[in-house]
């Protein structure tokens, strides 16, 4: 239930907090001066949309606050506990508006995201008023409305999860048989890349060693007289670099024998001596590698072409055409079970047609089932709104499948969606002799409003909202009309916490409580105040209401007489 809002710089209003009881509260006031502004602030408050335009004029941010008792066994305490909050009665929503529309969100002290708002003020408060009139003109609405009346969302709601399994189970059922289409062609193309690579006979590396080995070959010549004229510097001519090395070698052995202190350059010179014939042998041993063998050259040429040949197809690199025929092998192999595969998504599918079909048809049913009782209830109720002649009907508009409808989303000739098989229609003739037309082409502003309150007073025991808040539900009644009208939220207000704008004593009169919106200007500035009137107040505000700003003893007294008459809510 709400306790009590709190609303600061937004709009005209600088700073006001409002109270609220059990019952009936009737808000009214005279035309611009704030009641609107409220009804904005606690549809924000419940999750709607802010804007930065709303903020007071010479104000940086505008505040929103709204107090609820609630149950912490309810939805929204339920929710509470699911987000780590301590169990509690009470839930405290706060909203900062900031301009660039950077606002905050807080709920008992922590700030949080719209989701989660709109998922805990779902259940404990609704606003009826022109969003709620265009919105009952939708017939998506009225299947809402249908199912919430007869306790069918829980089997809705298995209907949409059975859906969304099949959803993609199709797709995937269709891509398997577009890749069985192309599987033959498929196949062949990737045998062909398979056996194209691994008659390459490719190893691992092969192509630096070609072309290590190509190079070498076309430089035979200077590689032979460039190592054979080392060789002979080194070792083989007269006057050879070992042959040197040899002489001083000797020379400082004998040196070695007067002074030991040579001894280890004599041994130094030994090792360079046996390390410089080492490499004469290494470098003979090499001339004796290099061959002059154009055959060859033509042998690995044609081997690289290969090699390249599959690298720009496959690679850029070797590595790559090797794992490219990784590739080609996995997907050769999962060509293999593709039938089994459609198989097995084939019989998932039969399953959840079973299944989707089953549901579809006790949706159906029992919407029809209660069609009826709607219909009768609707007609009871908008006769005690002052609409006795106006006959109520649902009819069932099926879903026509389209051409693309899958099989598995078809009763028959019907088309499955994620909400059953059919779209309800209410359907309304509000006068004898008219034929009955869907609610958005007959009804008029008036009729609407007592649609809607027909529809809250039938839906008040399966409809969770624990506040109901109505605007504009006097909009194009009054008279004996009104009366009946405010009779009926005070009917409502027997069970929930009810809260209505109105500009009408007739209905003013049954409120439990009464508050009084004023404009004033104050320092220059407009600003807006409510005031919880006593009962002497009270007829004042409701003659006003009565005979507009010219209060006289004879509407002083109306409004005595009405407002004496409400007693027991008669």
């Amino acid at each position: 239930m709400l306790r009590e809002i709190f609303i600061k710089n937004f709009a005209i209003i600088e700073e006001l907090r409002i109270g609220f009881s059990e019952g009936l509260t009737i808000l009214s006031g005279e035309t611009g001066a704030g009641k609107s502004i409220i009804i904005s602030a606690v549809t924000i408050l419940l999750g709607g949309r802010a804007d930065s335009g709303m903020i007071r004029t010479g104000a940086d941010t505008a505040e929103l606050e709204a107090f609820f008792d609630i149950d912490p066994d309810g939805a929204a305490g339920r929710i509470l506990a699911e987000q780590g909050y301590e169990e509690t009665s009470q839930l405290v929503i706060r909203r900062i508006l900031s301009a660039g529309n950077r606002h905050r969100i807080y709920i008992n002290g922590r700030m949080t995201t719209m989701t989660l708002l709109a998922a805990i003020t779902e259940n404990i408060a609704g606003i009826s008023g022109q969003h709620e009139h265009l919105k009952l003109l939708r017939e998506s609405e009225h299947q809402k409305i249908l199912d919430q009346f007869g306790g069918l969302t829980d089997l809705r709601c298995d209907l949409q999860a059975c859906h969304a399994k099949i959803l993609p189970e199709i797709k995937n059922l269709d891509d398997l048989k577009k890749a069985r289409e192309s599987q033959i062609e498929q196949t062949e193309l990737l045998s062909s890349e398979k056996n194209e690579i691994e008659e390459a006979a490719l190893l691992p590396g092969e192509d630096e060693t070609l072309h290590q080995e190509l190079l070498r070959l076309k430089n035979a010549e200077a590689l032979y007289q460039g190592v054979g004229s080392g060789v002979e510097v080194l070792y083989n001519r007269e006057g050879a670099i070992s042959d040197q090395l040899s002489l001083v070698k000797k020379d400082i052995e004998k040196a070695a024998g007067i002074d030991p202190s040579l001894s280890d350059a004599a041994r130094s010179l030994d090792e360079a001596l046996f390390r410089l014939q080492d490499i004469a042998h290494q470098l003979r041993s090499y001339l004796d590698t290099i061959a002059f063998d154009p055959a060859r050259v033509e042998t690995i040429e044609a081997r690289m072409h290969v090699i390249n040949r599959l690298k720009r197809k496959y690679g850029p690199s070797l590595a790559d055409v090797f794992t490219r025929l990784d590739r080609i092998q996995e997907e050769l192999a999962g060509t293999l079970n593709i039938a089994e595969r459609i198989r097995n998504v084939e019989a998932g599918l039969d399953a959840l047609h079973e299944q989707i079909v089953q549901l579809s048809r006790e949706l159906t049913k029992k919407r029809r089932q209660a069609a009826d009782r709607l219909a009768q209830k609707m007609e009871k109720e908008l006769t005690s709104l002052n609409m006795p002649d106006t006959k109520f009907d649902v009819v069932f508009r099926r879903n026509e499948p389209r051409p693309e409808t899958p099989a598995y989303l078809r009763d028959n000739d019907v088309a499955i969606t994620e909400n059953g098989a059919e779209q309800p229609v209410f359907m309304i003739s509000p006068n004898i002799g008219e034929e009955r037309k869907p609610l958005s082409k007959i009804a008029s502003g008036g009729e609407l409003s007592r649609v809607i309150l027909a529809l809250k007073a039938i839906l008040a025991n399966t409809e969770p909202v624990e506040t109901m808040i109505f605007d504009e539900v006097d909009a194009g009644i009054g008279g004996k009309t009104a009366a009946v009208v405010g009779k009926k939220l005070a009917g409502l207000a027997g069970s929930s916490q009810v809260i209505c704008i109105t500009h009408l004593a007739q209905i003013a009169r049954f409120g439990d409580h009464h508050l009084k919106i004023e404009k004033y200007v104050a320092d220059g500035r407009t600003a807006t105040r409510i005031t919880s009137l006593s009962d002497a107040a009270r007829i004042e505000e409701t003659a006003r209401m009565i005979g507009g700003q010219t209060i006289t003893e004879t509407s002083r007294a109306h409004a005595a007489e009405l407002l004496a008459g409400t007693t027991g809510k008669n």
